[in-house]
């Protein structure tokens, strides 16, 4: 995760999200999610990387009578200390941990975790 960059420029600033971002010209929500994640961890992941968790349709919080539409994805097994993060601090946090970020997280974020949350554990 990442605690984001507390500029009053930005979208939830001082917040913590998750890495990603909007999508730029024909893009697909995969292709958006990997060339995001590349730009702000600076570590590339491939596509096959990234797993489908969810999808959101609704209200964009950030703009007043706006609509959004997204995607969330999964990657595992990133390894930390190869990562150089270019936008805010990298947040390290063990799953047991993340129902107490409550308040303290994006919109985005707080969405996604959701998702994330109720799946079953995988064995």
């Amino acid at each position: 995760m990442q605690r984001r960059d507390d500029l009053p420029h930005i979208s939830d600033p001082g917040k913590i999200s998750l890495f990603g971002g909007r999508r730029e010209g024909t893009e697909t929500f995969l292709e958006c999610v990997v060339r995001e994640v590349h730009e702000e961890i600076g570590y590339y992941l491939p596509p096959e990387r990234f797993e489908l968790i969810g999808r959101y349709s609704g209200p964009d919080y950030a703009t007043p009578d706006g609509n959004l539409r997204g995607e969330v994805f999964l990657v595992r097994d990133v390894p930390v200390d190869k990562l150089t993060v270019t936008e805010g601090r990298l947040v390290i946090v063990a799953i047991d941990e993340l129902e107490r970020l409550s308040g303290m997280l994006a919109a985005p974020a707080e969405y996604a975790l959701a998702i994330f949350l109720k799946r079953k554990p995988i064995t």
